[in-house]
């Protein structure tokens, strides 16, 4: 079973926006990179998008969310400055093939806690904003994991 997920693609920055940090939307560059990601992710056709409530990372998937004509679901415990144990939770629970959105901070975490747990990491990590972890989960656990560079 793969899942995929997403960090959010570029969004416009913190020091710049006025308005509450949830809301904060893609930039001119993350819309571009969330077209890619939607042309790249479209082909391994997802059966759910699921998302942190932040704009940034709802929009991220919205390009892929029409091309397959799937809803995306928003799910709190994927937002940023979370609790990583129900970040895990999403994994655990979602299908094969879902796409996960979620933030810089929440994803590193969530990797890192599942390679001490035993998860082979088979690339360079890439942190970068709209980079992609593959990952790979059985009925034994979540056994690997590659880094997607973002698409250029």
């Amino acid at each position: 079973m793969t899942l995929y997920i997403v960090r959010h693609a570029k969004a416009g920055k913190r020091s710049e926006w006025d308005g509450p940090d949830e809301l904060r939307p893609l930039s001119d560059r993350g819309w571009e990179q969330a077209r890619m990601l939607a042309e790249k992710l479209k082909l391994i056709s997802p059966t759910n998008l699921i998302s942190s409530p932040a704009t940034r990372c709802k929009q991220t998937l919205e390009p892929l969310s029409k091309a397959t004509n799937i809803k995306i679901v928003s799910d709190q415990r994927l937002f940023e400055h979370g609790d990583i144990a129900k970040t895990l939770e999403v994994l655990e629970e979602v299908e094969d093939s879902t796409v996960i959105s979620s933030h810089g901070d929440m994803i590193p975490e969530v990797i890192k806690l599942l390679e001490r747990r035993g998860m082979e990491i088979g690339s360079k990590p890439d942190w970068r904003k709209a980079s992609v972890w593959v990952v790979e989960r059985t009925n034994r656990g979540f056994e690997s994991a590659v880094a997607w560079a973002p698409p250029q």
